[in-house]
């Protein structure tokens, strides 16, 4: 077997069972992985250097494809309504069938680290059968020291295999595409899919189920951190803006994405950014603009000019959930440590396509809850397949398929870091506002900014507040530097009556989807939905 590149020698690939591979290579840095990815067709180079490569027929993740080992030690810690189940026989049936399909093929392998903090990261390897695989994964975990590659011993081992095609008889699974996790063994098969979010999100998945029996939180958030070391946690789901708010000039960026709440403060889990790029430009998202047009960035089912090599950001012909994967340092302000201390704010983030949510409201620690719990944002018509108008989305704890656990066990463990450290919570809606989806435009970037640099120094605790009618929360009444109607919703409507028609159905949303959750929270949670006398007028 031919062997390049860097690694542990008393830990190589004969110890996860492969036999007889044509060749492994082995932290291949950029400039290696770009060469291979192009010489193999896996990829195009864009004019400025970046890596643009198609997904085939996953431009997204595949949840329903995901299955959990049910096995002693899972049996009553996993969350069974949100996990599909395997038996650890059909697991082990899939592990040999993986290893036999490898069998003479090149694989790429990648020593890396999930999570900035040494005291609670995982070590992990992730062997590929794409080069550009490689090179996406190492822009997205955290690289060690070449140094460290001498010793490094995986906790945690992903294989990646796209050709490989599930038996759904056989492995017990849906399809023919699988990701499979047996978190005793700490292993990841990835199957019948080039999406490269996969391994990602598998990464963040291990750390979802482990981290929180040491009372660390774990998190579906991006964040920064100001001068005065005022750190700010955003959640929100695809879409809402996480990437963008987070990636603020006048404060250092922590992370994108996935975030741990220790009792030393915040740390990021990843080395890179993985931001959607539809609609991407220089003037809107500056930074962000620019370490995608940049050698070593990896571009997901972004079309590119055949003669120019441009990547047309506008272009979703392939699908609207066009992504770039760069290192966090390829953002000027971003943080080498990828630590910071306990936030001081947290902001959620909703795009309510339904146009009635204020740009901005403080919440009650009760109400941060709720809306943590109910993770809404909203769909509308083009971003998926066969979606006509505006549906909610509710995704609990922002971020429902990476949650091993139940909702709850993250949902109590987030209430006691609030009251802890003594965080203010904001609700941001970065959806419309003047009307529903198609009727209304979009909240101004400028005022969304605005508002989030108000809640984050501390003026805007200092203005003045009504109650919002329909969802109970406090809503400032003026802020300076933005237009007073855009803060009060319901005047923006042409008509009164459809704004609160429209609030009184949302409203009854949020209701129907709690339900699953009133039995298993305090009474001050299920006090802070949205008023029930409103929904059944």
């Amino acid at each position: 077997m031919k062997e390049t590149g860097v690694k542990n020698t008393a830990f190589g690939a004969d110890k996860f069972g492969f036999k007889d591979l044509k060749a492994v290579h082995w932290n291949l840095t950029e400039a290696p992985l770009v060469e291979e990815s192009v010489r193999r067709g896996e990829a195009e180079l864009t004019a400025d250097g970046a890596l643009t490569a198609d997904t085939g027929q996953h431009t997204g993740r595949s949840p329903k494809d995901k299955f959990v080992v049910i096995d002693a030690m899972t049996k009553d810690t996993v969350w069974w309504d949100n996990n599909g189940k395997i038996t650890p026989e059909q697991f082990n049936a899939l592990h040999e069938d993986f290893i036999a399909h490898a069998t003479g093929r090149e694989l790429f392998a990648q020593d890396l680290y999930g999570g900035a903090d040494p005291a609670h990261r995982i070590k992990t390897r992730v062997y590929t059968e794409l080069a550009w695989h490689s090179l996406f994964i190492r822009t997205m975990l955290i690289r060690p020291e070449r140094k460290e590659l001498a010793s490094f011993t995986p906790e945690l081992t992903i294989v990646d295999l796209p050709s490989f095609k599930a038996d759904p008889k056989r492995h017990g699974v849906r399809s023919e595409t699988i990701i499979a996790i047996d978190f005793s063994r700490k292993i990841v098969l990835i199957g019948n899919s080039s999406y490269a979010g996969e391994m990602k999100k598998s990464v963040f998945t291990t750390l979802n189920y482990y981290l929180p029996g040491k009372a660390i939180m774990p998190m579906h958030c991006s964040a920064n951190v100001g001068s005065k070391g005022d750190s700010a946690l955003f959640f929100g789901l695809s879409g809402t803006g996480k990437t963008t708010l987070s990636a603020d000039a006048a404060r250092t960026l922590i992370g994108d994405d996935e975030t741990g709440w220790s009792p030393e403060g915040i740390f990021n889990f990843e080395g890179g950014c993985y931001a959607k790029t539809i609609n991407l430009s220089a003037e809107a998202e500056p930074e962000i603009f620019a370490a995608t047009n940049r050698f070593g960035s990896v571009l997901e089912n972004v079309p590119i000019n055949a003669d120019t090599r441009l990547p047309d950001f506008t272009d979703q012909s392939k699908t609207e959930n066009t992504r770039s994967a760069y290192p966090l340092h390829y953002i000027p302000n971003a943080s080498k440590t990828g630590r910071a201390g306990h936030p001081k704010n947290i902001i959620m983030l909703a795009a309510d396509a339904f146009g009635v949510m204020p740009p901005i409201a403080k919440l009650t620690p009760s109400q941060a809850m709720y809306h943590f719990l109910s993770g809404y944002t909203a769909k509308v018509a083009g971003t998926e397949k066969g979606l006509v108008g505006v549906e909610p989305e509710f995704s609990t704890c922002f971020g429902s398929p990476f949650l091993p656990r139940h909702p709850t066990e993250y949902g109590q463990l987030l209430k006691k870091l609030i009251a802890e450290h003594k965080v203010d919570c904001w609700l941001v809606n970065s959806g419309w506002t003047s009307g529903i989806y198609g009727v209304g435009h979009r909240m101004p970037i400028k005022a969304t900014r605005a508002l989030v640099t108000a809640a984050l120094d501390g003026s805007l605790k200092n203005v003045e507040f009504r109650t919002d009618p329909y969802f109970g929360f406090a809503v400032p009444v003026s802020v300076p530097g933005v237009d007073a109607k855009l803060l009060d919703p319901s005047k923006t409507w042409a008509d009164p009556k459809e704004f609160d028609e429209t609030a009184k159905k949302l409203v009854r949303m949020f209701q129907k989807n709690f339900e699953k959750f009133e039995k298993h929270v305090d009474a001050d949670i299920r006090a802070a939905q949205p008023e029930v006398k409103i929904a059944a007028e």
